[in-house]
């Protein structure tokens, strides 16, 4: 029998190290069987709000409820430790029951390896039936299933591997096999499918449309939001409001909502100063009558209240990205290849992009994709083959992972201020007047690693504008940039002067797009005239 999951957040408030209020009197339910997605601009607190729900952290006030067990996968998985393996990733997956049963069999084993005594013995005895009380040789088996689903591989030949050996999508797909298929009723997950290929994408969709567990979700895939969410939690103003409906009518309803906070604040803000109006009458009137000095204490007293009440909340301040790629003019030819072959991942094949295209690079995971988009930046990459860049092509690369460790403890103004490689530093004016239309400038100071996926890739875009590239090579840009970043940047991406290369499995992104290559499973690489995500169309039409 399917148990009863539900989530109840009250009047829950954080505030971050350096003073700034995140959250405030932040409530809302998501009810049993609901597929809620948490939705905001980056930095707005998603991803700390997540943590207090799942006991990361502490709030300054407030409280959560739940019923039904938690289940979390947070949005970085690959930032646990380097030495976590498929076995220690699964385990930090399961109940707290669980955990501390395994805890209690590997201390226990532990201790045999240096005393094989008879109270030792017992202790391994007890720990292993506490591990069978806790249902641990039934998790045993669904660890089986999980591995099959998501690595082809049963749990007993890829317990012991390292988790940093699997790629993102594969670290995905194991975490949701592992809690969707677990005993917890109610699941957070952040960012879920990120580093998830198209099918991945499908795959997760039709897993959460059919779940009955209850699941509370980040995401800014808008394919996604479309055909799953029943229902929005939007975090915004440091607060959080809730539409009772689909992702289709959330951007009308979101308008309305933000348009009633404007005509609440201005009949109130028009209010309070009618009363102040009269108060100030009522007290040149009081000087001359005495009559009317009880008159305008009393106003005095109901000015006061007004006040004391305090105004309705203000509409929230739309958030303001100008992203501005310039480019510049390059050769006709921009990208030139002839039976290029990236070593062991595709065939060899040919390719000539032009000024002005914009080339959407789809596949699966693994295909080679990002491989293709490394080399054309300059990197090492094994090939053989020819390829070369045209005439005055500055190549621009967006690293999906948004993997800088030289940038991790300089903050956004410094990096800026020292500049880097051909991209020359800027004074501090410039930087934070650069930032500002980026929606970064209150994080000028902060440091590159305690900024959240999404400003991270703004930061990232931000660059590429200062360097001065005509080629834009991006691997998945969109992956954590909320949905008005995500339209800022295809708005910017269709005024850029010069050409567009990107990776991605962001369906409504690629649509944007006019040239599309297809790396496919087989090796082929081939062009289509549209988008394709299925590549069994590609082979049938062939």
């Amino acid at each position: 029998m399917v148990g009863v999951g539900y989530l109840d957040v009250t009047g829950v408030r954080f505030t971050l190290p350096d003073g700034r209020v995140l959250l405030d009197d932040v409530a809302f339910r998501v009810g049993e069987g609901a597929i809620a997605a948490l939705v905001g601009e980056n930095g707005a607190g998603k991803t700390t709000l997540l943590r207090i729900i799942s006991g990361d952290l502490t709030p300054d006030a407030g409280s959560v409820a739940l019923v039904g067990g938690l289940g979390v996968m947070r949005q970085f998985i690959g930032s646990v430790r380097d030495d976590t393996t498929v076995q220690q990733f699964l385990v930090d997956l399961a109940p707290p029951a669980v955990r501390a049963a395994w805890d209690g069999v590997e201390a226990a084993e532990l201790a045999m390896m240096e005393d094989d005594d008879e109270p030792t013995q017992m202790a391994y005895a007890n720990a292993l039936a506490t591990w069978g009380d806790v249902g641990g040789y039934d998790v045993e088996v669904t660890w089986d299933t999980v591995t099959v689903a998501a690595l082809g591989v049963p749990y007993e030949n890829c317990k012991y591997r390292g988790l940093n050996s699997l790629s993102g999508g594969e670290q995905k797909r194991l975490a949701l096999e592992c809690l969707l298929r677990g005993p917890d009723q109610v699941l957070l997950l952040d960012e879920p499918d990120n580093y998830l290929d198209v099918p991945g994408k499908r795959w997760l969709e039709e897993r959460l449309l059919e779940t009955r567990k209850t699941v509370l979700f980040v995401t800014h895939d808008r394919e996604l939001l479309d055909r799953v969410a029943d229902r929005v939690v939007t975090v915004e103003g440091g607060t959080a409001w809730v539409h009772a409906g689909s992702w289709a009518a959330y951007p009308e309803a979101r308008a309305a909502r933000h348009e009633r906070m404007a005509d609440l604040r201005r009949r109130w803000d028009e209010e309070h100063q009618r009363l102040v109006d009269l108060t100030r009458t009522m007290q040149q009137l009081a000087k001359n009558s005495p009559d009317m000095a009880a008159r305008y204490h009393a106003m005095q007293t109901r000015l006061a209240k007004y006040e004391a009440a305090g105004p309705p909340p203000e509409r929230p301040p739309e958030q303001q990205v100008q992203m501005r790629l310039r480019g510049g003019r390059t050769g006709v030819r921009v990208v030139m290849a002839e039976q290029l072959e990236l070593t062991g991942l595709m065939q060899p094949f040919d390719v000539e992009i032009e000024y002005g295209d914009r080339v959407a690079v789809l596949g699966s995971n693994g295909a080679g994709k990002s491989h293709f988009l490394r080399l054309l930046a300059g990197q090492d990459v094994a090939h053989t083959g020819g390829w070369r860049l045209g005439s005055r092509v500055v190549p621009g690369f967006f690293a999906q992972t948004h993997a800088h460790p030289e940038w991790l403890d300089e903050t956004l103004v410094d990096l800026l201020w020292r500049g880097e490689g051909d991209r020359p530093g800027v004074d501090r004016g410039r930087a934070m007047a650069t930032l500002r239309r980026y929606g970064l400038a209150p994080s000028g100071d902060q440091l590159f690693r305690s900024l959240s996926g999404g400003q991270q890739a703004r930061f990232q875009v931000l660059l590429l504008e200062l360097s001065g590239a005509t080629l834009l090579l991006l691997d998945e840009p969109t992956d954590n940039l909320d949905v008005l970043s995500a339209e800022s940047l295809e708005a910017a991406i269709g005024a850029f002067d010069g050409t567009v290369i990107t990776v991605t499995h962001d369906r409504w992104f690629a649509r944007t797009f006019d040239r599309f290559l297809v790396f496919g499973a087989d090796g082929q690489v081939r062009e289509t005239p549209e988008p394709v995500f299925d590549e069994g169309r590609v082979q049938r039409a062939r």
